[in-house]
C-alpha cells in the first residue's frame, strides 16, 4: 500500500499553514526549554550555520560549544566532558578519519556499549559527512558481516569486548579501537587518532552526514532505517512538546545508544545543552546509586530496565533521594499496565510512555495523567506529528475503530537501507501495528498489523 500526497510541506508547491504554525509552535518550545539562546543574536547565527553546515545531529557539540563550552554535556565511567571538549574531539577525530581517506558518504560502523567514544566517532562521522551505523552489541559472525557489506563500511569503531565477535569483519576494513581494556593492539584507538589530529574546526561537508540504526527484519538480518537530518524546528521540539526536558536538567540515559530510543534521547539532552549521564551496562541498584548521586531530573529506560528497578522493591527506592526526578521516559517496548502503575504509585507522577518504531521515531506520548486516567494508552500524537488509523483501503477510521496506524513527522525514516520500506499512505508510513483512538484522543495499541483480520468487514 502505498499513495503519494501532500502532507506539511512534504510534496505540493510549499509548506502549508499547519506546517508554518508547527514551525512557530515548536520555536516558543524550544525557548522555553532553553535549546534557543534568546537575546544572543551572535550566539544563535553560530548555532544556525552550525545546522546549516553540519546539519541537526552533526550541529550538535558545536552548538553546544557555542552556548557554554564549559557545561558538562557528558558524564560516563571515563569521567566528565564540557561541551568544548566534546566539539574539540569530535573535529580532532573527523580530521584524523579524513587524514585516513574517509569523504562524504562513507560508513562508518561502531560498535560500542554507552560511553563518550561511541558519541565522538557518531560526531566525527556525521561532520565529514559520512554514514555513522551503529551496531548492536549483539550483533556475530555471518549477521553481522552482511550488514558491514550491505551498509558499505569502510571503517569500524569497536570496544574491546566485541574483538571477538568482529574478528572476521575487521580483515577489510580499518579498524579503530573505543573502549579499551589493554594497551595491546595494533590498530589504533580513538583516543590517539584525537590526539594525532591538529587543533582546526571542522570545515562543513558538501551534504551532512546521516546516522543509520538497526531495526530487525523478518530475514533475521536487522535493516537499516536511513533518515536525512531534519532541517525543521518540530523535529527536537515534538518530544519536548510533551516531556519536560530542560537546558539545566541531568538526564540518566539507559538503553543503548544504538537503539533509536536512546540515541533521540540522547541528541535531544545535548541538544538542550543538558548533561547527560552514561553507564556501559544497566544495573537497577547501580542506577538508583546514580540518579541519587547525580541529582538526575530524568530517567530514561525501556519497560524491562523500568520492571528491574521496581522489583528492588518500595522501601529499597524510597530511601534514595530522588526529590530531583521529574521525568521517567519509557519506550522502545510496550510498557505493561501493571508496570506504568507500579511506577506511578512508587516513584509519583513522574512517568511518560512513548509510544514510536524505528522506523518512525515517537508517533504519540502518554503523559502520566494520561496513564493515570486511561491505563494501557500510548497518548496522544506529539507537536508536528500526524497519527492516523486507517482501514485496510488507507480511508481514516473514527475513534473506537481498530485499524493500522500510521505516522507522519519530520524525523521518519527514508526506507531501508537494504532496499524497500514500511507501507506509506499520503505520506505517512506504518508502524507495524494495529490500534484505536478513543474519544478523548488517546491512542490504544492493540497488536501487530500481520496479526490483523478482516471478519464482517471489521478489522480484528
Amino acid at each position: 500500500m502505498s499513495r503519494k500526497g501532500r502532507r506539511g510541506g512534504r510534496g505540493g508547491r510549499g509548506p502549508t499553514r499547519r506546517a508554518v504554525l508547527d514551525e512557530v509552535r515548536a520555536a516558543g518550545v524550544l525557548a522555553r526549554a532553553g535549546m534557543l539562546p534568546l537575546g544572543r543574536p551572535d550566539h544563535l547565527a553560530g548555532m544556525l550555520g552550525a545546522m546549516r553546515g553540519f546539519g541537526q545531529v552533526g550541529a550538535i557539540p558545536r552548538i553546544g560549544a557555542i552556548r557554554d563550552g564549559t557545561a558538562i554535556a557528558v558524564d560516563d565511567e571515563l569521567g566528565t566532558l564540557t561541551y568544548a571538549q566534546l566539539d574539540a574531539r569530535s573535529d580532532a577525530l573527523a580530521r584524523a578519519l579524513v587524514s585516513r581517506g574517509l569523504g562524504a558518504g562513507d560508513g562508518v560502523a561502531i560498535m560500542c556499549r554507552n560511553h563518550r567514544l561511541l558519541l565522538d566517532a557518531t560526531f566525527a562521522a556525521v561532520k565529514v559527512g559520512c554514514r555513522a551505523i551503529l551496531l548492536g552489541s549483539d550483533f556475530a559472525g555471518p549477521q553481522l558481516a552482511q550488514v558491514v557489506e550491505r551498509e558499505r563500511a569502510a571503517v569500524l569503531v569497536y570496544d574491546d569486548e566485541f574483538a571477538g565477535a568482529t574478528a572476521e569483519v575487521r580483515r577489510g576494513l580499518q579498524a579503530v579501537r573505543a573502549f579499551t581494556e589493554s594497551a595491546d593492539g595494533d590498530e589504533p584507538t580513538v583516543e590517539e587518532l584525537i590526539s594525532s589530529a591538529d587543533g582546526a574546526r571542522s570545515a562543513p561537508p558538501a551534504q551532512p552526514g546521516r546516522v543509520v540504526i538497526l531495526t530487525s527484519g523478518t530475514s533475521g538480518v536487522p535493516k537499516g532505517a536511513a533518515r536525512a537530518q531534519p532541517r525543521t524546528l518540530t523535529a527536537p521540539a515534538a518530544l519536548l512538546s510533551k516531556l519536560p526536558y530542560r537546558r539545566d536538567g541531568v538526564v540518566f540515559l539507559a538503553p543503548p545508544l544504538y537503539h533509536s530510543w536512546g540515541f533521540i534521547n540522547a541528541s535531544l539532552t545535548l541538544g538542550l545543552g543538558a548533561r547527560l549521564v552514561l553507564r556501559r551496562r544497566f544495573d537497577a541498584a547501580g542506577t538508583l546509586d546514580a540518579l541519587e548521586s547525580a541529582r538526575c531530573t530524568a530517567l530514561v529506560v525501556v519497560p524491562v530496565m523500568l520492571r528491574r528497578l521496581l522489583a528492588l522493591g518500595a522501601d529499597e527506592i524510597r530511601r534514595r533521594d530522588l526529590s530531583a526526578l521529574r521525568i521517567v521516559a519509557c519506550g522502545g517496548a510496550r510498557l505493561p499496565v501493571d508496570v506504568a502503575a507500579q511506577t506511578l504509585d512508587t516513584i509519583g507522577d513522574v512517568l511518560y510512555d512513548v509510544y514510536g518504531s524505528t522506523e518512525v521515531a515517537q508517533a504519540t506520548v502518554a503523559t502520566p495523567s494520561d496513564l493515570r486516567a486511561a491505563p494501557g494508552c500510548v497518548g496522544r500524537p506529539p507537536l508536528g506529528t500526524i497519527v492516523k488509523v486507517l482501514d485496510e483501503h488507507g480511508h481514516e477510521l473514527p475513534a473506537g475503530r481498530s485499524g493500522r496506524i500510521f505516522v507522519a513527522n519530520a524525523v521518519q525514516s527514508e526506507g531501508y537501507t537494504g532496499g524497500g520500506r514500511k507501507d506509506v499512505v499520503d505520506g505517512m508510513m506504518a508502524t507495524g501495528d494495529v490500534g484505536r483512538f478513543d474519544a478523548a484522543g488517546r491512542l490504544f495499541v492493540e497488536g501487530r498489523d500481520d496479526e490483523m483480520v478482516i471478519s464482517g468487514a471489521e478489522n480484528v
